[in-house]
């Protein structure tokens, strides 16, 4: 005869990982740096867009003589 003996089977969690100070400030920093990043590039772009169009419509003569350059001492 077989015998009906009850298999017992424990389920061991895997251990959870902690999220220290280091890591915090690893991703702030790596967050920030993005950031920054982003921020030189869009005003870079920005900054070339509107020179961009000085330069054309100074070229097309729709800038009239660049009042805006020229300091009048009265």
């Amino acid at each position: 005869m077989l015998q009906q003996t009850p298999i017992i089977v424990q389920v061991v969690q895997q251990p959870v990982e902690s999220t220290t100070l280091a890591d915090v400030l690893i991703g702030a920093l790596g967050l920030t740096g993005a950031l920054v990043l982003l921020a030189i590039l869009l005003g870079g772009l920005f900054g070339g867009v509107l020179i961009g169009v000085k330069l054309r419509r100074r070229r097309q003569n729709l800038d009239p003589a660049s009042d805006s350059d020229i300091i009048h001492i009265v």
